[in-house]
């Protein structure tokens, strides 16, 4: 059920956008290529195991999970133009 100037659906549609371009931000930060033996950021060694789990990886389990809450922190909205997400 729509309201106002909405039609019929338009939440529904919204909500799957929500979803998809979430879905796409996810897949583009997914690493690729061939992994990295020592980490990026502190220099470490990368697990074997942890490099054959993850193609394309970088970082040790330690920095890749303090890059990923900074990524958190810096986070915006979804601004696709609804009352409902320019309010929160």
């Amino acid at each position: 059920m729509a309201g106002g100037w909405s039609r019929d659906g338009a939440e529904h549609e919204q909500m799957d956008a929500t979803v998809n371009d979430a879905l796409e931000r996810a897949r583009r930060s997914l690493p690729t290529g061939v992994s990295a033996e020592f980490c990026d950021e502190c220099g470490n060694s990368i697990p074997e195991a942890r490099r054959l789990a993850v193609p394309g990886i970088q970082h040790c389990v330690s920095c890749q999970t303090a890059l990923e809450q900074e990524a958190k922190a810096v986070e915006l909205f979804n601004r696709r133009g609804s009352k409902d997400s320019q309010l929160r």
